[in-house]
């Protein structure tokens, strides 16, 4: 598969968070994966979702507000997981789950112990969303839950879920990719009783869960609030990533139009985990 990779560099000095407000307004485009540089960022999306017109209007209205140069490269079919293995470092969450990917060692003495390999997908638990959300799925308990896992990447939190005790579980993304890695995650990790999905709010059946995972972005989460409301049982939480902090209040609002009751939120590095109870 031929990938579009637009290299973009700050006009100047470089910030984490400069990196992450480019990441986020970049959220509604089809990229599949970004890569930091000295610089600036590298952001990656299949060829054959690539716009040129779509695409140029969107980064010229993102020039409002960042000041950045850009440019448009098409590279060919590689080995992206020899890529992505000279990048990847294993990851502790909460010293007790260790996340790494299938050339990394074992770590004795924790917990729970994730394989993932990493391939385009979202999910490594690198970023501070998905940490946050490992860290609020190792905090409760799940022995017996049904759980829906949105916009799930990897697959790490669905694993992560059913390694605790969730009985029956339902992990979804739109992103081709991203679901045939989930595939191979489960399997990886014997994981046999989640069921993998790939579309969008559509794909999500027909049935009441008692969690709902969604770690996806601010304008997803909006739209699809109230088929999370549909489908979770009474009591039952969502715990959502993928937003700024300074976004918790719209975030907060649309969940109460769904009977969703605000519990608690953490944060990290400027990066927002929100939890909530269905009245």
């Amino acid at each position: 598969m031929n990938y579009i990779q637009i290299a973009f560099t700050f006009d100047e000095a470089k910030s984490d968070e400069s990196s992450e407000i480019l990441i986020a307004l970049l959220a509604e485009m089809p990229f599949e994966s970004f890569e930091e540089t000295e610089n600036g960022l590298k952001a990656f999306m299949p060829a054959s979702h690539y716009n040129q017109d779509e695409t140029a209007s969107r980064i010229k209205d993102i020039q409002n507000t960042l000041d950045f140069t850009f440019e448009i490269t098409e590279i060919e079919d590689q080995n992206w997981n020899k890529k992505w293995e000279s990048n990847y470092d294993p990851v502790l969450i909460d010293e007790k789950c260790y996340i790494r990917a299938p050339f990394h060692d074992p770590k004795p003495g924790v917990d729970y112990e994730i394989i993932i390999e990493p391939k385009m997908s979202f999910g490594t638990a690198h970023h501070e969303t998905t940490s946050m959300m490992i860290s609020y799925v190792l905090e409760n308990e799940w022995s017996g839950l049904s759980v829906l896992d949105m916009g799930c990447g990897t697959g790490v939190l669905a694993i992560l879920a059913s390694m605790k005790g969730a009985e029956n579980l339902v992990a979804i993304d739109n992103d081709e990719w991203a679901y045939g890695n989930t595939l191979e995650n489960l399997e990886r990790n014997n994981i046999t009783n989640t069921l993998a999905l790939k579309g969008g709010k559509e794909a999500i059946p027909q049935q009441k869960f008692d969690v709902i995972l969604a770690n996806i972005n601010r304008n997803i989460l909006l739209d699809q609030m109230q088929n999370y409301g549909n489908s979770l049982l009474p009591k039952a939480r969502l715990v959502m990533s993928g937003f700024y902090e300074e976004d918790l209040p719209v975030i907060r609002e649309s969940a109460a139009k769904q009977n969703l009751k605000f519990t608690d939120y953490k944060t990290k590095n400027s990066w927002c985990a929100a939890a909530f109870e269905k009245e």
